[in-house]
């Protein structure tokens, strides 16, 4: 009897799932990791009930846009992705222009009722456009489809990286190479990139990076040459994490977090409280949770019934991988500090709903193939 009610059960959880085109386990894999973060956030901010309250209603509201997201049709998520894409330039060339400055960065439009960053609809909206373009190219890409292609990668780079946000500007541009990079762009073309890029380093170091920007890669390089200024960061941060050990000092009970030596620690440098709470341990285990998202991810886009929805699943996988990457990397101290925040765990609202959303497209992708466990 208790066998059958188990299997009513999961038939009738399968057929919801079905029903709201969701993915059982990546939405699974997801909802694990954004109460990981809640609790993680409860901790960092000094256990205040306010900022919990603002962020479980963030994951609330990510989570309907996921699923309305999920319910979208790939030819309508094709046919709007060149819009959504003029429309992120658009309100980019907007900030420049009427955008509210706050820390030395000219970032956000403020709409009254609403305040967000453009920045944060081209992470989608760039993969989206180039997914659609070559989606009816013989793969892999020629030379004229690589060009086009990559103008239309490198002016929202250009935009955002102009405000200056290095770090966005580094995922959007992350984005779009994910794309050209499963369209099967030949390998002598991205060591050429690569080895030009190297070459080009002078020049960017003089004339592109800004003063702050220059004094944090060589803060990476020698930390200790501030402490208690631009190294600051990452001097705390290393020892935060390195003081969890294997184990870690368990949860609410971080003294560097709790005693406020961690900048940051609500948002860029959460990890930094992860780390130190919850120890080597534990931080394997979040490690290897994003990546079974990840995977998941790359498992929907390998299956996927066309290359719109191969590219794009792709892309959007791999991009989430840059994020993790970016900022474990940061808070370590073996990557400068960009500002990227660790993925669905980090306080804040848009970053939230710009992933959800991309995961929703993941899932509409799934759903096109039924037959997908």
């Amino acid at each position: 009897m208790n066998q059958t009610l188990e299997f009513d059960s999961a038939s009738v959880s399968r057929r919801i799932m079905d029903a709201l085109r969701l993915d059982p386990v990546l939405l699974s894999l997801l909802l694990i990791l954004a109460a990981f973060g809640t609790m993680v956030l409860y901790s960092a901010s000094g256990a205040d009930q306010a900022a919990m309250i603002r962020q479980t209603t963030r994951i609330l509201v990510a989570m309907l846009l996921l699923i309305a997201t999920a319910n979208l049709p790939l030819r309508v998520i094709r046919m709007i992705s060149v819009w959504l894409y003029l429309a992120g330039i658009a309100l980019l060339v907007a900030v420049i222009m009427f955008g509210e400055v706050g820390k030395g960065a000219q970032r956000w439009l403020d709409l009254g009722i609403i305040r967000f960053q453009p920045s944060e609809i081209l992470k989608l909206a760039v993969p989206m456009v180039i997914a659609a373009y070559l989606s009816d190219r013989v793969l892999p890409i020629g030379f004229k489809d690589l060009v086009v292609s990559t103008v239309l990668v490198l002016i929202p780079v250009v935009l955002i990286a102009r405000q200056p946000d290095l770090g966005t500007a580094i995922l959007v541009g992350s984005a779009g190479f994910f794309v050209l990079f499963l369209a099967g762009v030949r390998w002598k073309i991205i060591i050429a990139t690569a080895v030009s890029l190297a070459a080009a380093t002078p020049l960017l170091w003089k004339f592109v990076l800004h003063d702050y920007q220059r004094n944090r890669i060589l803060t990476l390089l020698d930390p200790e040459s501030d402490p208690l200024g631009s190294g600051y960061h990452i001097i705390q941060s290393k020892i935060a994490i390195g003081s969890g050990g294997v184990f870690g000092k368990g949860w609410l009970n971080g003294t560097q977090s709790q005693l406020d030596f961690i900048p940051e620690r609500s948002t860029d440098f959460i990890f930094s409280v992860f780390g130190e709470e919850f120890g080597f341990l534990g931080s394997v285990i979040l490690i290897l949770l994003y990546l079974a998202i990840i995977y998941r991810g790359l498992y929907i886009a390998a299956h996927a019934e066309d290359n719109f929805g191969r590219l794009l699943a792709g892309a959007l996988s791999l991009t989430f991988f840059v994020y993790l990457f970016v900022n474990t990397g940061m808070v370590a101290g073996i990557l400068p500090v960009v500002g990227v925040p660790l993925p669905l765990v980090s306080y804040g609202g848009t970053s939230m709903v710009t992933l959800m959303v991309g995961f929703g497209l993941i899932m509409s992708i799934r759903s096109a193939k039924r037959f997908l466990v």
